[in-house]
């Protein structure tokens, strides 16, 4: 065969290592190794993060930057040594959520077992895009929202999926409701409508809303931030008022968001009511329990989410509450099959027909997601070690923390703010609060920055309906009485 045909050229290839592994394959006892590394470097961080700072007092970007120019990737580097290297500068630079003093937003202390289920997951790396390539994984993410579903007191009818957090699940519900309300809007876009849809969301409600209304082409004004009542829940006078005024205006309302743990204040809006609402007027109902919606596998607290049996839809994070690291949203549906009809696609480049035993499409045709990572496994492994009256208990205790913080901050002269049965408190100093109000504003945001750069906890600045407060949450599952006697030292000491 002349040397210049492809065969010729394949052999002469071969002769120079393509019957050999590539340059990226290190072996599986090499690769052994650097795991054993990467866990050794873990847990001893999980040890030690506790007599850390929660936070570094600067950014370190003139550091971090001379180090990373030593990588100029032109030759390669012990890969030991770099991951060493890489633990170290995220030890130093960098927020530790996994810190028991962390008091900051809904980031969480991640299990063990999540842990765990990140490195199979990324070490199997199956791909969940197509039900017949990964049927194990696609089952194992399934049982997982249909026991939440139950949990949440969703009928039998629902499915959902795992998404990369609370914002593609809150996505995930304005497609499905713009999908449900207006059947043109699927092939002809918000041009086929003949009026503006709008929808209403508390004004202490998660701003994803308004990143979704900007990239679904409704624009940001279609959102309508309804103002709260003293509790800060949405105003069901005021939602009223503003619904009038939009069907006066010739606009379409289609969708209705209540909140479980508002990210501020953790109000929960008035669930019953809204789904009342909803029903009368032919709107969809969207819950976004993000944070909250874990407390449904409490027995006694699950009276905090009555009404959410009523949703159309559920938004729960199962990287807060339930300790999964980061990320894993996950978002349920009452009605599975109108997954399909919002994300349903086809092409000859994914196999056909690989529907589960029930009929369910495939992942990419009903989500928003087209390839996908096995984010479930992580929730599933700690669900099975744990259980839910494990899962329970710890809701329970983080919430007898909560109430706790609230009485050593009241004893030590500190005003509570918020009303809300989730652990998250959010105090002021009474004198400074009665005064002027970007005072209070400038007041307050210092505190908490002189507590952050002091190292000895992590709290954060907060406005509920325009009033500066200081806002401390429960995240961490290795919190304890102690931790709560020091950040309350911390603020009284910035306090002056």
């Amino acid at each position: 065969m002349p040397a210049g045909s492809k065969l010729g050229a394949v052999t002469e290839i071969s002769e120079h290592g393509l019957d050999l592994p590539g340059p990226l394959d290190i072996g599986a006892e090499a690769g052994a190794a650097l795991l054993e590394q990467a866990a050794e470097l873990v847990v001893r961080h999980a040890a030690g993060v506790a007599e850390l700072p929660v936070a570094p007092a600067g950014e370190g970007t003139t550091e971090l930057r001379d180090w990373l120019a030593g990588f100029d990737f032109q030759r390669p580097r012990p890969g030991a040594e770099t991951l060493a290297e890489v633990v170290d500068q995220l030890r130093r630079w960098g927020v530790h959520p996994t810190h028991p003093r962390y008091f900051g937003l809904f980031n969480p202390t991640p299990t063990w077992w999540g842990v765990a289920g990140e490195l199979v997951a990324a070490g199997l790396n199956p791909q969940l895009a197509a039900y017949s390539h990964a049927p194990a994984a696609v089952e194992v993410e399934r049982h997982v929202v249909r026991f939440l579903a139950a949990r949440l007191g969703l009928p039998d009818t629902a499915g959902g999926c795992l998404t990369t957090g609370g914002a593609e699940a809150n996505l995930s519900a304005m497609v499905l409701a713009l999908t449900r309300r207006f059947p043109d809007y699927a092939t002809g876009g918000l041009r086929a409508l003949p009026h503006q849809p709008v929808c209403y969301v508390s004004a202490e409600g998660h701003h994803s809303w308004l990143k979704i209304a900007h990239l679904t082409g409704l624009g940001r004004d279609a959102v309508r931030t309804v103002d709260v009542d003293a509790g800060h829940r949405m105003d069901l006078a005021a939602l009223r008022r503003v619904r009038d005024a939009d069907l006066a205006a010739g606009a379409e309302p289609f969708l209705l968001v209540g909140a479980v743990g508002s990210a501020g204040g953790g109000a929960v809006d008035p669930l019953p009511e809204l789904a009342g609402h909803a029903a009368e007027w032919g709107m969809e109902l969207h819950v976004d329990a993000a944070w909250a919606g874990v407390v449904a596998l409490s027995d006694r607290l699950r009276p905090v989410l009555a009404g959410v049996e009523h949703a159309d839809s559920v938004t729960v994070d199962a990287h807060k509450w339930l300790s999964a690291p980061m990320g894993a949203g996950i978002f349920l549906a009452r009605r599975a099959e109108s997954l399909a009809a919002a994300f349903q696609v086809s092409t000859n480049y994914m196999p056909a027909d690989t529907a589960d035993a029930d009929g369910v499409a495939d992942p990419y045709a009903t989500s928003v997601q087209w390839s996908r990572r096995f984010a479930g496994l992580k929730v599933f492994l700690a669900l099975a070690a744990v259980g839910q009256h494990g899962y329970a208990a710890q809701v329970e205790r983080d919430v007898r923390l909560g109430e706790l913080l609230a009485a050593r901050l009241a004893e030590h002269g500190w005003l509570r703010v918020n009303d809300t049965p989730l652990p998250v408190v959010c105090v002021v100093d009474p004198d400074v609060d009665r005064g002027d109000p970007d005072v209070s504003q400038a007041w307050h945001a210092a505190v908490a920055a002189h507590v952050v750069a002091g190292g000895s906890g992590w709290v954060s600045p907060v406005r509920l309906a325009g009033r500066a407060a200081i806002r401390l949450c429960l995240t961490s599952h290795r919190t304890t009485a102690a931790d709560l006697d020091q950040v309350v030292t911390a603020l009284d000491d910035a306090r002056g």
